[in-house]
């Protein structure tokens, strides 16, 4: 099974592709989609649709992990990441892939064990886990591995986290 898993934002969407087979995990590629700056919001949303639907394109997972929404102070910041999420979740229902989406916590409890992780945390499981050197991994990417790492366990009635003993 080979998952996309999506970290959505507004300027900086991660994203990272993970095999799973027989229990085991391989990283397939991770990165970023970093829209322009200098353009108007609208502009921006078009280049993460634009942008995903390459990504599902070039790579073709069985399925895309959204994370899903949280809800911040600023009511605004809130609405936009809504915005970025509904062109990411077109892009892949466009594209005819099935779409699951997870709460932070749910995606932090499948990874670590424990829903309050921090973001380091998630980043350090999930390079262990794919052999990946941390300081190659943006918090952003990993939170998108983790999101691919949280389908492919929920999807497939592997083990429920990595907990360690």
């Amino acid at each position: 099974m080979r998952v996309l898993g999506i970290d959505p934002g507004t300027q900086v969407v991660g994203y990272g592709f993970v095999d799973m087979e027989s229990g085991r995990f391989r990283n397939v590629e991770f990165g970023e989609i970093r829209p322009p700056k200098d353009v108007a919001f609208s502009a921006r949303l078009a280049d993460i649709h634009r942008s995903v639907q390459e990504l599902i394109d070039r790579v073709r997972p069985d399925a895309v992990s959204v994370e899903e929404a949280y809800v911040t102070i600023n009511a605004k910041t809130t609405l936009r990441l809504g915005h970025a999420r509904g062109v990411i979740l077109l892009a892949a229902v466009q594209r005819g892939v099935a779409v699951a989406e997870y709460a932070p916590r749910e995606i932090k409890m499948a990874v670590l064990g424990r829903g309050g992780a921090a973001k380091a945390q998630i980043q350090w499981m999930v390079c262990q886990v794919l052999h990946l050197d941390p300081a190659c991994v943006s918090e952003d990417a990993a939170d998108a591995l983790a999101a691919a790492v949280c389908h492919a366990f929920r999807s497939t009635g592997a083990a429920q986290s990595f907990r360690r003993p």
